[in-house]
């Protein structure tokens, strides 16, 4: 019997973009994930998904969101189940809205890692459990969750700061740009002609977002710089294009000396060296990308135990 899920259905939450948590819930998140990083690293052993089950739905292969997912699951107790290609053919094979109720029927939360941004919409209007977007087309939110930890771990409240983005306008670009209307801070994204971000998110942003061309002035008196691969997975049929495009768009020590002394670098990686980044801001003082990239563990467990309903 499915009755116990359908009265919760109208307690669901999901976590399609950024935007389906309050600010206020986004920041305790942030704030939680400090808290289960510290109990990890002090060995404290905590299961509050005991006996729970996370289903891992992959289109798009990812080192770090696999690892970071199951991980967290096991230390809270839990199992998670990794589904390949292989194993679901999501709206090819089967309807969506189908999967979506077969698998929630089984499962107490699901992650999905896919393409078009709109088939994670319909997963989650017919899914009775809480549905996470692990990366689409559009948004990438889980990754700023760790983006936003690791700058408040370094240099406290992002609130009120400067961030710059210096790259394509891609799903870790629009992203940002929904964190900067959330978290409060003044988001400068440089991209190259023909490669801007979607302009209804951009507009959505307000005040928070402008648009500067030239890298160096989006880069100057910034606390932050970002960027991200010239061509994402999918795209690699528009390298050599996209190399040339993004040519005076690479964050190199030149573009770091415009930022505040104390700025921070940041990319979700993987990276390419020599291409969107120098060798020697990657792995120079101010980049904080393995951290970054760890908190991908500890923002997830914070976020898997709130859409849980879990949270002390």
């Amino acid at each position: 019997m499915n009755s116990q899920r359908e009265n919760n259905n109208n307690m669901l939450r999901h976590f399609l973009t950024l935007n389906d948590l309050t600010s206020d819930e986004l920041r305790s998140i942030i704030y939680r994930a400090q808290e289960l990083k510290s109990m990890r690293n002090n060995g404290e052993i905590y299961e509050p998904l005991k006996n729970k089950v996370l289903g891992m739905v992959f289109e798009k292969s990812s080192t770090r969101t696999r690892v970071s997912f199951e991980t967290g699951m096991i230390q809270f107790g839990g199992q998670a189940i990794f589904l390949s290609p292989r194993d679901t053919q999501l709206g090819r094979g089967e309807p969506i809205e189908d999967s979506a109720r077969v698998l929630s029927s089984m499962v107490d939360i699901i992650m999905i890692r896919t393409f078009e941004h709109s088939k994670i919409e319909t997963f989650a209007k017919y899914s009775s459990v809480p549905v996470i977007n692990a990366l689409t087309d559009i948004y990438h939110p889980c990754q700023l969750l760790a983006d936003i930890q690791t700058f408040v771990e370094n240099r406290g409240d992002i609130r009120g700061k400067t961030v710059t983005w210096i790259g394509d306008g891609n799903n870790m670009c629009h992203s940002f740009i929904n964190a900067a209307k959330q978290f409060d801070f003044q988001l400068v994204i440089s991209t190259p002609e023909g490669f801007e971000p979607d302009k209804v998110i951009v507009a959505h942003g307000g005040d928070n977002v402008r648009l500067e061309s030239d890298p160096m002035q989006a880069a100057k008196d910034t606390d932050l710089v970002v960027t991200d691969v010239w061509a994402s997975m999918g795209q690699e049929e528009e390298q050599r294009l996209r190399e040339s495009a993004f040519a005076n768009y690479q964050v190199n020590s030149q573009v770091m000396s415009q930022a505040k002394p104390d700025a921070l670098f940041m990319h979700c990686l993987p990276a390419h060296r020599g291409e969107e980044v120098t060798a020697d801001v990657i792995d120079g003082p101010q980049s904080v990308v393995f951290q970054e990239a760890e908190n991908r563990l500890h923002s997830q467990k914070a976020l898997l135990e709130f859409l849980m309903g879990k949270t002390p």
